[in-house]
């Protein structure tokens, strides 16, 4: 007669590998958990300095940046208005893209940083704080 070994694990074994993925888990996803609100910023930092690009491309077709009223669609298709764009070559960019947490990239000509002023508002809009522009591409911007 033959006897049958059942295989399997014993409740023990379960157990310490509970705990171990539960230890891995506790020291893993603070570190991940920060990385999307990193990731955003460095996505928004990315698109502005490619939309203020496309916008120096922009003047150097047109001779002045488009004015905050023509906007970043200037870039899609030629605007209308003044300063009339009378050599305009584009689209400078395929479409214009909103920034990571769905909200339009601003544009001021002129800006209150420099000549012109590409940003996100960041996630909170409201505050001026976490905004991503030209003007601080190479600091360190923390979203709150």
């Amino acid at each position: 007669m033959k006897v049958l070994k059942q295989a399997g694990f014993t409740l023990i074994e379960v157990m310490v590998v509970v705990v171990i993925l539960g230890i891995l888990a506790a020291v893993v996803v603070p570190n991940i958990m920060s990385k999307p609100d990193e990731a955003r910023v460095s996505k928004a930092k990315q698109d502005v300095r490619a939309l203020e690009e496309a916008l120096n491309r922009y003047k150097l077709d047109n001779y002045d940046y488009p004015s905050t009223e023509q906007g970043l669609a200037a870039l899609v298709q030629k605007p209308g208005g003044t300063p009339e764009a009378k050599h305009w070559k584009g689209p400078y960019v395929k479409k214009v893209p909103a920034d990571p947490w769905h909200n339009p990239y601003q544009y001021m000509n002129p800006g209150v940083h420099g000549s012109i002023d590409v940003f996100s508002t960041g996630k909170d809009v409201a505050s001026p704080d976490d905004d991503i522009g030209n003007w601080n591409l190479d600091e360190d911007i923390t979203v709150k």
